[in-house]
């Protein structure tokens, strides 16, 4: 059904209508809504979106039209700023054209009327408020000047009764004079009165006549003011009355249905009757004109499920099992269980529990320019651009990576779960809670030497214990592995890639993450999305996460497809939003997860579903009937001055602190770090790069017993091309260390980690390092003879 065509605009009227906006050669036209008003050309990407988001705007006054074809037509103010517009009809191209034209001669005319009055404020109504201080300070200056001509005229005045009685007796005088010699004096001395008097009187004429010209001049300026704030003060008005219906209507659409797109919001009934964004991509110029990113379709909708699913038992519901149609209610009655356990270490430990530190020394605050490190550096990797200890925190990257467990209570709950459908949602929140300790986590953790080790033993307070350790160096990487009483074991081992990109860092984390549970056998594996460190050079640093996950139980085929939206200045969607979908083998969804990764997650079980109507690209939505969301993980609050100690966790706090009988290869152990802990960077700066040197000495020695080791000359690598090679390269960083080596595949690290071996997990198909043994044993018997000396 063809849209009805407005009628032919006349002058002063607004214009409304569809029009095709060029974006890009990719997506090509993009039909939009446009609205010409006050000899302005707005554009929306629908009619909803005029009572709070603009997508663009052009000045008519100062705009060029020229008509391309038939349909086609360009607006353009010879800047940064065009429009090439395609009207569905030549019909209604003349529309417009004839609209705008009457728009912009209409828009020139009130121009020239403005500059004629001395206008040294535009009559719009200011979209700041510096705009209402420029009218206030030009109302304050006029009435200054108003009030100088009043006490001229009142001047002016008292001059004249002066003047003017003078010359009255003057006159007075003049009559009772006899003819006589006394006349010519008397004579001059009224007509230097009489002069006086004109003098006065054309003073007080030209004051009067400044004095009208200023009311009447500012009298016009004041006059189109009141009709610009009237205007405005209508525009708010109708802005409020559309809100207040929006907000109505959001409420009941809150009521009714919860929306959870793929970027967690239904186009429809979204935040702000919301349209979602792909992050920052963009249609347009990505410098320039981002406004017209295109929607995601909406990938799936939930809605409330019947209420009678609310009173059957999983089993008279059809299609699921009886493993994973359990009641609702189930989820509570195992968090009850969890906290009422009479196995769990809290209700049989009677030894008192260590009280750790809650506060280290204020972060100091140093300056230090950037931009002098970093403009060499753009295309590199991070792990070759020399940083001081300014830009770290007093935390090594295995430390950081300890920082994972700081919600192991998921894992727990996940350990006592029936269902391995309910188990991959503990675990999948378990996966977005290791990144809401990164949201104002700016500093770069210290780079592991090779060898470095991180102990996080909590048997007695938490029931876990883990051990990480630098195990390469080319490419660099840490492994992981964490224990628990209550039946799961976690193992992982990452390698960071990273590139500066001059406006931003990106931080690839490359390798895997594995839980595996004793009870149910189940083995899950995943990994990690992509950080974005934002405004490097220019403003203040933030931290976004993006990507996909795919969190897979190998022994049972579940899946959950976890979806980090990038964040999006324009975007009406939560901040750094999180959605997933939890599916068995067959992909039947049984679950569906929300909320944000800094934050909170829920889930809901799904109990029917449905395909709905197709998307914004003819992609076809799946509609979901949930039970009621639940809360399944919230992140702790930050403790007091968190913003002056590096904003650390309270877990965080505790990493660095100092314990008796660990490795002395343990991170606690590194003289820079600590320095830097306690405010000495200056000392921490030079303590590194003796750490550094320390271990370029170390690595030489390594390839020079590899050389000797070498079986046949074309293994063999000659001391010269060692002493030649780029290890003497001045200004890398290593730890990292050792990345001093540009050619990888040249000078292998030939190094045999103390704790790890590598190994073939026939599950997920991956090599990753795995704890071998031993480690807690050294500790209980205080033997670490083995151990390298690295600090």
């Amino acid at each position: 059904m063809s849209e009805p065509k407005p009628p032919t605009p006349t002058p002063g009227d607004t214009y409304k209508g569809w029009l095709f906006k060029w974006t890009n050669y990719i997506k090509g036209y993009q039909r939009r809504w446009f609205v010409l008003s006050n000899g302005l050309l707005s554009y929306y990407r629908s009619q909803a979106e005029m009572g709070h988001t603009c997508r663009g705007t052009i000045n008519l006054a100062t705009a060029n039209i020229a008509v391309e074809d038939s349909c086609n037509f360009v607006i353009s103010n010879g800047g940064a700023q065009t429009y090439h517009l395609k009207a569905s009809s030549e019909v209604e191209r003349q529309r417009w054209i004839t609209a705008l034209e009457l728009a912009k001669a209409k828009a020139v005319h009130m121009q020239a009327e403005s500059d004629d009055s001395g206008d040294e404020c535009p009559a719009a109504p200011p979209s700041s408020g510096q705009g209402g201080g420029c009218r206030n300070l030009e109302i304050q200056s006029t009435l200054r000047t108003l009030g100088s001509k009043v006490e001229d005229l009142n001047t002016c005045n008292d001059l004249i009764v002066k003047h003017g009685s003078a010359l009255q007796r003057s006159l007075s005088e003049l009559e009772a004079l006899r003819v006589s010699g006394d006349v010519g004096d008397k004579m001059k001395q009224v007509t230097e009165r009489a002069t006086l008097f004109r003098i006065t009187s054309n003073a007080m004429i030209n004051a009067c006549r400044d004095f009208l010209s200023l009311a009447q001049s500012h009298s016009k300026r004041w006059q189109k003011a009141l009709h610009s704030e009237r205007d405005q003060r209508i525009r708010l008005e109708e802005t409020l009355e559309q809100l207040a219906k929006q907000h109505n209507h959001l409420e009941r659409a809150f009521r009714g249905a919860t929306v959870l797109p793929s970027s967690f919001s239904n186009p429809a009934l979204g935040n702000k009757g919301g349209v979602s964004g792909k992050g920052d991509a963009s249609d347009e110029d990505d410098d320039n004109e981002f406004f017209d990113a295109m929607e995601d379709p909406a990938e799936f909708i939930t809605v409330p499920a019947d209420p009678k699913y609310h009173r059957r038992s999983g089993s008279n519901v059809s299609g699921f099992s009886c493993e994973t149609g359990m009641d609702d209610q189930s989820v509570n009655f195992d968090e009850l269980s969890l906290a009422s356990n009479p196995e769990s270490p809290q209700t049989l430990e009677l030894e008192p529990v260590r009280q750790r530190r809650t506060r280290i020394p204020d972060k100091p605050n140093y300056y230090l320019n950037l931009w002098s490190i970093m403009k060499n550096c753009i295309g590199k990797e991070l792990s070759k651009i020399p940083m001081p200890v300014n830009f770290n925190e007093p935390l090594s990257m295995l430390q950081r990576l300890s920082e994972d467990l700081e919600y192991y209570e998921l894992l727990d709950k996940a350990a006592k779960c029936q269902s391995s459908l309910e188990q991959m949602c503990y675990v999948a929140a378990f996966t977005v809670s290791s990144y809401s300790t990164t949201v104002h986590r700016t500093g770069k953790p210290f780079n592991p030497l090779l060898g470095e080790t991180f102990e996080l033993d909590r048997l007695k307070d938490c029931g876990y214990r883990s051990l990480c350790e630098q195990v390469s160096h080319h490419p660099p990487a840490a492994a992981h592995h964490a224990l628990s009483e209550k039946g799961w074991t976690l193992r992982q081992e990452i390698t960071l890639a990273s590139k500066f990109r001059g406006k931003y860092l990106s931080i690839m984390p490359l390798g895997s993450i594995q839980c595996l549970f004793d009870k149910s056998e189940n083995h899950y594996s995943w990994k990690k999305v992509t950080t974005t460190v934002h405004n490097i050079i220019v403003g203040k640093l933030w931290i976004d996460q993006s990507g996909e996950i795919d969190v897979v139980n190998h022994k049972t085929g579940d899946r959950c497809h976890l979806k980090f939206a990038p964040y999006s200045y324009f975007s009406r969607d939560v901040p750094r939003k999180v959605t997933g979908v939890v599916t068995d083998k067959d992909g039947k969804a049984h679950y569906v997860l929300s909320g944000t990764w800094d934050e909170k997650m829920e889930f809901s079980r799904i109990m029917q579903s449905s395909k709905g109507e197709n998307g914004t690209e003819g992609k076809q939505r799946t509609v979901y009937q949930t039970l009621k969301a639940k809360e399944i993980w919230k992140k702790n609050p930050l403790p007091e001055g968190a913003e002056n100690m590096y904003f650390f966790s309270s877990l965080a706090l505790t990493l660095n602190e100092s314990e008796e009988g660990v490795a002395p290869t343990d991170s606690r152990r590194r003289p820079d770090q600590k320095m830097m802990e306690d405010g000495r960077w200056d000392e921490a700066n030079a303590e590194k790069q003796k750490l550094e040197e320390k271990q370029r000495i170390v690595r030489r020695e390594r390839e020079r017993e590899a050389v000797k080791a070498a079986s046949t000359p074309e293994e063999a690598v000659t001391e010269d091309s060692i002493n030649d090679s780029p290890l003497k390269t001045d200004g890398v960083e290593t730890g990292t260390e050792a990345s001093e080596v540009s050619d990888e595949s040249a000078h292998p690290d030939n190094y045999q980690a103390m704790w790890f071996d590598k190994f073939d997990d026939p599950a997920s198909g991956e090599t990753l390092h795995v704890y071998k043994g031993g480690y807690w044993e050294a500790k209980e018997q205080g033997s670490w003879d083995m151990c390298p000396e690295i600090f």
